[in-house]
């Protein structure tokens, strides 16, 4: 079990309020950056006090108010815009990386991400037709309705204007050492969220800045789609390995709150993909052959499927399929190849 050590977050979470801007450590405040219209309520972006200035760890949305509360809370802390020195992105979803480029033009700050969410970039926030294109043919083949798959297929589009695309000055490979003047940060590669998601690790205090790879609540969305890794949920569940060894005294998420405990958190994230993995055979062994979006209706979630809005509905559709997918790649199950695909128990096949 963690130990909740961002009190002051938790108490603001319980009480549906924006948290404070908090010292995490000298040198280290944590600048929570409201999201509009969406149940992660913020962003916790980090501010690490370099040579010269500051460096922060994620932006937040392009909307007015994140930026609002990013500038007041750098001001709260005694620095302002022109300060920063480097936008570090954990990876490339609107939350993270949307005011990235806003800062760098404010500030002249270097903007840096991994280069495989680095590559995803042109097609992802700048000429859409190909992922839109891609989007709606794997929805087809999850077997997810033609007039729902309409609406799926550009549920997310009304983020675009939340992102200011902006190409990174520096790319960021695993265990590299950041480059700050004063500061000592290894990046730590782990996909699954998103293909370059990116933790940083602060060996000589003991620090692991997650991004959305370990959250204190919540497990993040992995999904497949046109724009991810083949297998995403192995690539997660090969990462949540890889850092759980870390020996951090505290985890800095970038949602919800600070916690101890890492390996016990680790822990729990996989076993719920376990469980999840198990529930999913079932489904399958009771109702196959299955398209991806009738096993996904099948499946409990955190509300009723009816209160699920499209864009959440789409995520879920693409979490089933990763889960889908893995069984796959172990033997559990077999997948058809017409369209829409259709899954199997294996001893089933013939």
């Amino acid at each position: 079990m963690i130990e909740v050590t961002g009190e002051a977050q938790r108490q603001a979470w319980d009480e549906s309020v924006m948290p404070p801007v908090e010292l995490v450590r000298p040198g280290l405040w944590s600048i929570p950056v409201p999201i509009p219209r969406n149940p992660l309520r913020y962003l916790l972006a980090y501010a690490l006090e370099v040579d010269g200035g500051v460096a922060l760890v994620d932006a937040g949305w392009n909307t007015e108010e994140a930026w609002s509360a990013l500038t007041g809370g750098l001001e709260a802390i005694g620095a302002d815009i022109e300060m920063v020195r480097a936008v570090l992105v954990t990876h490339i979803h609107p939350d993270h990386y949307g005011l990235a480029g806003r800062v760098r033009e404010a500030s002249g700050a270097w903007v840096a991400l991994h280069p495989a969410d680095a590559a995803a970039l042109p097609d992802r926030y700048h000429d859409m037709d190909r992922l839109i294109g891609d989007m709606r043919a794997l929805l087809a083949a999850c077997g997810v309705p033609d007039d729902e798959g309409a609406e799926l297929t550009i549920a997310s589009m009304g983020i675009r204007p939340l992102v200011e695309l902006v190409q990174p000055d520096v790319l960021i490979e695993d265990g590299a050492r950041v480059d700050l003047p004063g500061v000592e940060l290894q990046a730590i590669w782990t996909p699954g969220h998103s293909p370059g998601h990116l933790c940083f690790w602060e060996g000589r205090r003991r620090l692991l800045l997650s991004g959305d790879h370990v959250l204190p609540r919540i497990s993040p969305n992995i999904s497949i789609h046109s724009q991810q890794r083949p297998d995403p949920l192995a690539d997660f569940l090969e990462s949540l390995m890889k850092v759980r060894g870390l020996d951090a005294e505290e985890v800095l998420p970038a949602h919800e709150w600070r916690f101890r405990n890492l390996a016990a958190r680790v822990d729990e994230l996989a076993a719920h993909h376990a469980d999840r993995l198990v529930e999913i055979e079932e489904v399958v062994r009771r109702d196959g052959p299955a398209t991806c979006w009738e096993v996904t209706t099948a499946l409990t979630w955190s509300r009723p499927w009816e209160d699920i809005a499209p864009f959440m509905r789409r995520a879920a559709n693409g979490e089933t399929l990763a889960h889908l997918m893995l069984l796959t790649g172990v033997g559990s199950l077999t997948r058809s190849d017409g369209i829409p695909w259709r899954w199997s128990p294996a001893q089933a096949a013939a």
